[in-house]
């Protein structure tokens, strides 16, 4: 079977305290990847000395390097979809600065495009570990509290059913095929470039996961996104926390998604508009419900329920609790 070629998108900015770890473990694939795109974002620490080093050691490896300082920041989300535009590859792998690669990863993920040509997007869960790099006994799936069913439909193809209730495809574990770049790029507004891709994905064709941690995913302080298992105290101030603001933003952000699948060229673009909208307008029904007072949200809490919205959306009663006791 001829190889797919793949590209490695890296983007960085002041990494030079966790990069080096990252960067041995592409080289130690055992599957070397053909390229390595890599924009810089303005650092101002040894970031860009550590890299020109890399730079030179993988082109002796046989791998092809791109390497990009901006000359503006753009940001995490237009720093990787610059790179990704830039690569040239079939399977584009999405990589933070401040992770370590499994020795495997990039094999285990190019057998699994080419046994499945209708894949469009695939990641993997990832072991958690401190600053240091020591385990904190939690694994990614742990922490994002994946269900059984929810991977169960993930497996099934019908991953839109979940991303229609929330977010679980984390960039740094993510590969993708270019098409998915062609068809998804730019991101829209307020979207996260993950996020973004994982819901055109889900929408236009097929994501799926592969049930273990194939990265070891750095938490410290510096993170742009970070990730925790979430105690009962934690849920608890969840539930009481003022949330109209929060839900008119996802509202807005929705409304994006919904244009650009109403605007689409595939297959049932209009009817993922159609599901879009329903989720948006639940939504700007639960900002309605959060200017009430208490004791007159019980009804509409009801009929949100009757109609399944809390269930395809949220977190089942747990939103519904979160309706009835937060305060706006």
């Amino acid at each position: 079977m001829t190889q797919s070629r793949l590209s490695i998108v890296i983007c960085t900015f002041n990494g030079a305290a966790y990069l080096q770890p990252q960067l041995d473990s592409l080289l130690a694939q055992t599957r070397l990847p053909d390229e390595i795109v890599i924009g810089d974002d303005g650092s101002t620490d040894a970031t860009l000395d550590i890299l020109q080093v890399f730079a030179e050691q993988a082109l002796r490896a046989g791998i092809e390097v791109r390497l990009r300082r901006n000359p503006v920041n753009l940001g995490y989300v237009g720093n990787f979809s610059a790179g990704l535009r830039q690569a040239s590859g079939e399977v584009l792998f999405l990589c933070d600065q401040d992770d370590v690669w499994r020795p495997d990863k990039l094999a285990r993920i190019e057998a699994r495009f080419n046994d499945d040509p209708q894949l469009l997007l695939l990641h993997s869960d990832a072991r958690l570990v401190d600053a240091a790099g020591e385990s904190l006994q939690c694994s990614l799936f742990d922490a994002l509290q994946m269900t059984p069913q929810e991977k169960q439909a993930i497996h099934a193809g019908r991953a839109f059913e979940v991303v229609l209730r929330r977010s679980f495809v984390t960039g740094a574990t993510a590969a993708l095929r270019r098409d998915l770049v062609e068809l998804a790029l730019p991101v829209a507004p307020d979207w996260i470039h993950d996020e973004w891709l994982a819901a055109v994905a889900a929408a236009a064709g097929r994501i799926d996961f592969i049930d273990e941690p194939l990265i070891d995913y750095r938490q410290h302080g510096a993170n742009q996104i970070g990730m925790r298992r979430r105690t009962l105290a934690m849920k608890w101030q969840d539930l009481l926390l003022p949330r109209s603001s929060l839900l008119a933003d996802e509202a807005g952000r929705l409304q994006h998604l919904e244009d650009f699948f109403m605007q689409a060229e595939f297959l049932g673009g209009a009817d993922r508009a159609a599901q879009i909208r329903h989720k948006r307008t639940h939504f700007e029904r639960r900002v309605a419900i959060g200017r009430l007072p208490r004791w007159r949200r019980l009804l509409p809490i009801l009929h949100e329920a009757r109609e399944g919205c809390y269930r395809r959306y949220g977190t089942g009663g747990r939103s519904m609790l979160r309706d009835l006791l937060r305060h706006d």
